[in-house]
């Protein structure tokens, strides 16, 4: 049996494939079905057999049953003729004998007379002297004496151990009992023959059947090993094909059909539908510039026998993928066809890296043509490999005498050797396992070069030769350099010493200059409270020389008389009133240096605080006949002090009216801009000139031009709301142009959802500092 399967698998192998690959694609139900009988065919194989002797049983039983049967009627029919045949004689012995002839047909049989006292009377054949009663012949438990002819015929054991068949019957009229004894063992002499014959033709049966189950037993164990050695052989071939990047052909020239394994599949992602492909659906993969199949047939069909090809096929994806087959024809024994059998291997990649080192191959040459250094480069065999233009000018070669490959010998012998005028030899770089040397070398022309020589890993040879002419020259020059260098240095010795002595004069210097700078602070601090408190003494008489002048210009009390007096109290009033504002403004700006100012920021809206100031300048406006503008986006809040705000408002607006021409504008913008709130305010005025910008804002500064000329002011009310835009976190800027008009920006933080009023103590403004809102040098 192995023998046999193992022939089996080696047809299977050896068919037209080597390994048959179509039968991986067959129906999976045929498959199943075939799995299925491998077990099913030895399971009702046993189920027969067991039927089969189970009939074979029961048919000897039922002859055993048969023959006992009949043998039981046979008796009891006998026992009752013998009873009405002995009635009329009388029950003699010789009776008995004459009813049982000798015969072949009942041997063994027993004919016993007995009387009613169960005694017998007659026996043929004669028993035992010693046996006189039934119950000695049948048994004391027999239950025929009792029962009688009701009981039939009877199977009973007798005392000697033999096995009979006992039937009694009555005589008429109480005369006793006629009793049959037939032996059961002559009556089964027939049925144990037939039944040995019965068992040896079922035994043989079973020994057919058994073998012919374990033979397919074996046989399909054997199968499944094969198959298993196929699919294991299949799949290793298909890992190592897939690993590979290799798909397997098989073309069947003769019915036009492909067949690729799933590996092939896969190369280009794919998947089988069908067991077979078809000779025009591979060949509309193939790309038209790579040529086709029928070609390939054609060349075939010229008894060509090897196939080595590269080309290219479309993928799933639609993007074409290169392959190589190497193929060759092999004749099917089968049906006398030919089939091309070989692999494709994927080498797109090998493609691309062909195409890759072309291109780095130029590179590398317009690398080497681009150097400004003579470069040639040698094999292990003192062959050319590569070289460029400025080695062939320094040696006089042509491109046709330095090509690839040539010797190291014929290209030199071709070439004119630059004339040395003197070396200057230079340590060489030492790499492990290869020889470098480096050293310069004067041309007859003047020229220098620095020529590096070295071994490649491989064991070539690369030389190139650097201009150095300039650098020597440089040499040169640093040389010259040194020697100048020495004697600045010298210089520059005698030089310290006399900049030691100047060091210490300048620190005596600064020391002074820290001494009168603390003093001048100290006079400022002392300035600035004489003015708060100058300014705080000359408001008190200033209120009531205004007080006056308004009730006496009102004339509350009375007229003056004469009309010019109501003019001079309305200049008294004007001027104390410029006065005061003067005085107030001082006390400000003092304030502020004395650091004596707290503010409270909190959110207030934008457009009334911006309305409140132009509601200061409104009348002079109209008077003026100046437009007021106002462009506020809605919900914009500012992040100020109020009153603080009030008067950066108003200084700014005031001073917009103020230098605005008649029929000019002014406008007030608020705008957010990101963590900012950005305030304009615009106008139409004279502007101010480019030059006088810088200094605007600091105290008691004002522009020197027609204006300063023909309006009042103090010039500080642009340092007071600088210090003040200040102190809230802002800044202020100023745009100007001379007859075009002034914009001032104001930047102050945006107010949080959760800011909360804090009180900011005011710091004192820089002198020097210029301040936006400052845009002209005099204030209100």
């Amino acid at each position: 049996m192995p023998e046999a399967a193992s022939a089996s698998f080696s047809a299977r192998a050896e068919s037209s494939l080597a390994v048959s690959w179509p039968m991986r694609v067959r129906d999976p139900r045929l498959g199943l079905v075939e799995r299925w009988l491998r077990y099913a065919v030895p399971g009702i194989l046993a189920v027969f057999l067991a039927c089969l002797v189970g009939l074979a049983a029961l048919h000897i039983q039922g002859q055993r049953a048969e023959i006992l049967a009949g043998a039981k009627a046979e008796v009891e029919g006998f026992a009752r003729l013998a009873a009405r045949a002995i009635a009329p004689a009388g029950g003699r012995a010789s009776d008995l004998r004459s009813l049982m002839p000798e015969s072949e047909r009942h041997p063994g049989r027993r004919l016993l007379l007995v009387r009613p006292d169960t005694r017998i009377a007659a026996a043929h054949p004669p028993l035992p002297a010693d046996t006189t009663t039934l119950a000695q012949v049948l048994g004391e438990s027999e239950p025929l004496s009792g029962l009688g002819e009701r009981a039939g015929a009877m199977a009973l054991d007798l005392p000697g151990g033999e096995s009979v068949l006992a039937a009694i019957h009555s005589l008429p009229d109480g005369a006793g009992q006629v009793a049959v004894l037939q032996p059961i063992e002559p009556l089964m002499r027939g049925w144990s023959a037939r039944a040995r014959d019965q068992i040896v033709l079922v035994a043989a049966a079973i020994l057919v059947i058994v073998g012919v189950g374990l033979a397919y037993g074996l046989q399909s164990r054997q199968a499944t090993r094969a198959d298993r050695a196929r699919e294991q052989i299949r799949g290793r071939l298909e890992t190592a094909l897939r690993r590979g990047a290799c798909g397997l052909w098989d073309w069947d020239i003769a019915r036009g059909r492909i067949y690729w394994s799933d590996s092939m599949y896969a190369l280009l992602g794919y998947q089988r539908q069908h067991e077979y492909l078809s000779f025009g659906a591979v060949n509309a993969l193939v790309h038209p510039d790579d040529g086709d199949l029928y070609s390939l047939a054609r060349g075939l069909a010229a008894a060509q026998t090897c196939v080595d090809h590269a080309f290219r096929m479309r993928g799933a994806d639609g993007a074409y993928v290169w392959l190589r087959a190497r193929a060759e024809v092999m004749p099917d024994a089968h049906d006398g066809g030919r089939h091309l059998v070989g692999i494709a291997t994927d080498i797109t990649e090998q493609r691309a890296l062909e195409e890759t080192n072309a291109a780095s191959d130029m590179r590398l040459r317009d690398a080497v043509e681009a150097i400004s250094e003579a470069f040639v480069l040698w094999d292990t065999g003192n062959r050319l490999v590569l070289c460029n233009s400025k080695f062939r000018h320094l040696h006089a070669l042509s491109p046709e005498d330095a090509q690839s490959g040539r010797s190291y010998t014929d290209v030199m012998g071709r070439g004119v050797l630059p004339q040395v005028r003197r070396e200057s030899p230079e340590a060489g770089l030492a790499l492990p396992g290869m020889a470098s040397r480096t050293f310069e070398a004067e041309l007859t022309d003047g020229r220098w070069l620095q020529i590096s020589e070295r071994r490649t890993k491989d064991g070539g040879y690369v030389s190139v030769g650097t201009d150095i002419t300039s650098l020597k020259r440089h040499q040169e020059q640093l040389q010259a350099s040194e020697r100048e260098l020495i004697e600045t240095v010298k210089d520059l010795k005698r030089s310290r010493r006399t900049l030691e002595l100047q060091t210490q004069q300048l620190a005596d210097l600064a020391e002074r200059y820290l001494d009168q700078k603390a003093a001048a602070e100290a006079a400022s601090q002392a300035k600035s409270e004489f003015l708060a408190n100058m300014s705080h003494e000359l408001r008190t008489p200033l209120n009531a020389i205004i007080g006056f002048a308004d009730v006496m210009e009102n004339a509350v009390l009375g007229p003056l008389g004469t009309p010019r007096y109501t003019e001079y109290c309305r200049d008294i009033r004007e001027s104390g009133s410029h006065l005061l504002s003067m005085i107030d403004d001082i006390l400000n700006m003092a304030r502020l240096e004395a650091r004596r100012v707290r503010l409270n920021p909190r959110a207030i809206p934008a457009e009334a605080a911006v309305t409140s100031a132009l509601g200061l300048v409104e009348a002079a406006a109209r008077e003026k006949g100046i437009t007021l503008g106002l462009d506020v986006q809605p919900g914009i809040d500012l992040l100020a002090d109020p009153s603080a705000m009030q008067q950066i408002l108003a200084n700014l607006v005031q001073n917009a009216v103020k230098f605005t021409p008649a029929g000019g504008r002014v406008a007030v913008r608020v705008r957010r801009a990101g963590a900012s709130t950005h305030l304009f305010v615009e106008d139409s005025g004279i502007g101010i000139p480019r030059a006088d910008l810088a200094r605007l804002g600091r105290p008691f500064t004002q522009v020197e031009a027609q204006m300063t000329r023909s309006h009042k002011g103090s010039g500080l009310g642009l340092a007071i709301t600088r210090s003040m835009v200040e102190l809230h976190g802002g800044s202020l800027r100023i745009r100007s142009e001379e007859t075009v008009g002034t914009v001032v920006l104001v930047r102050l933080p945006a107010p949080a959802p959760e800011q909360t009023e804090r009180p900011v103590r005011a710091v004192a403004a820089p002198r020097d500092a210029v301040s936006l809102t400052g845009r002209r040098s005099v204030a209100a």
